[in-house]
């Protein structure tokens, strides 16, 4: 009966042990690490909507989805004959006004002072030999030895003349002189102006070439070969991969534990066992109800902090959209706070901030 009894109580504490043991394992399993800090997010990237800067007729579309392409790659062209043209005839435009600045800045030549100071000379002779045939019959008249009708008809051709001589006179003075200040700033403004005409123009024939505005993945190619387009109107659709982030979210109790700068573990589903290495870019100064979007059903009735925690993926494997959990390890010293880019990616894959 004793050896019984001592049987139960040892089964009794056998039991009790083993219940204490699953007890404290399912404990140990349930409890979060204090020293590390779990979110979830979504990889987020940015997008650029690539337009031409002009109107006008798509002639070619150089890159298809998927494609990576490169900033300052050549990615589609406008029909350019009628930007050609502009061109052309807004430099013809410039060439013509600055040689008609050319020549008044270089004044006078020798052989023009000499023409005009010869065609004055020659009617200075003729407006002499009338002004004595004038005189003449001017003093003829009143004796009846010449008619009125002579005497006035000397004067007319004597003041004829005159002002031919005067005219020519004015001529060698301003071939001498060389051309007024006046003429000069004006001949200059309008070399200026056709200058500034012709660079338009150029920039006009530049701007028929889309050029990818970044280095990224051709998300859409919206339009095709011979569609009609305006600036207003995207051609392609570009995720740009630098830099890429998870936007995740971290509720208000937890926000004090975390700094800008602290790198992080970010891990997919879709490649399993791969980690990749981050850090705290950005942590939103307001706080918001958690987007449905988030993966976790016990969060989403709280008020959460937006957080950035950008990633190095120098292979290209995270995608816009991609689930993504965030992991911060909550020990690491103060100045991991200054942790960049450049830092925690190696530089060659660090993300511009």
């Amino acid at each position: 009966m004793v050896a019984k009894r001592k049987r139960l109580v040892l089964v009794a504490a056998v039991i009790l042990v083993a219940g204490l043991s699953v007890t404290a394992y399912q404990h140990w399993r349930a409890a979060p690490d204090a020293n590390q800090l779990t979110l979830y997010g979504n990889v987020d990237i940015r997008e650029v909507y690539a337009a031409f800067y002009d109107s006008g007729r798509i002639s070619q579309m150089l890159v298809q989805e998927g494609d990576a392409v490169h900033q300052g790659e050549l990615i589609a062209t406008l029909e350019q004959s009628r930007f050609a043209d502009a061109l052309a005839a807004a430099n013809a435009q410039a060439a013509n006004q600055q040689q008609i600045l050319a020549a008044l800045l270089a004044g006078s030549r020798p052989e023009q002072i000499a023409q005009a100071k010869a065609q004055m000379d020659a009617l200075a002779v003729v407006y002499q030999n009338d002004a004595s045939n004038y005189n003449r019959y001017a003093a003829l008249a009143p004796h009846g030895a010449a008619t009125i009708q002579q005497r006035d008809d000397a004067q007319a051709t004597y003041l004829n003349a005159k002002r031919n001589y005067e005219a020519a006179k004015q001529v060698y003075i301003l071939a001498v002189k060389g051309p007024r200040a006046e003429d000069i700033a004006a001949a200059q403004a309008a070399y200026d102006a056709a200058k500034a005409s012709a660079s338009l123009a150029a920039q006009e024939y530049n701007d028929a070439k889309l050029y990818a505005p970044a280095n990224g993945i051709i998300e859409e190619r919206v339009q095709e070969p011979g569609d009609m387009t305006s600036p207003s109107a995207p051609v392609y659709v570009i995720a740009l991969t630098n830099p890429l982030w998870v936007r995740a979210y971290v509720p208000e109790s937890d926000l004090g534990r975390i700094r800008l700068g602290m790198t992080a573990s970010i891990s997919t589903d879709s490649y399993p066992g791969k980690t990749y290495r981050g850090w705290v870019g950005y942590i939103s100064p307001t706080a918001q109800f958690t987007p449905k979007t988030v993966e976790t059903p016990d969060l989403r009735a709280q008020l959460v902090y937006q957080l950035r925690v950008y990633a190095c993926d120098s292979q290209g494997q995270l995608q816009l959209g991609m689930p993504a959990t965030v992991s911060i390890d909550l020990t690491q010293p103060q100045t991991a706070g200054a942790a960049r880019g450049a830092d925690v990616c190696g530089g060659a894959n660090a993300p511009a901030t």
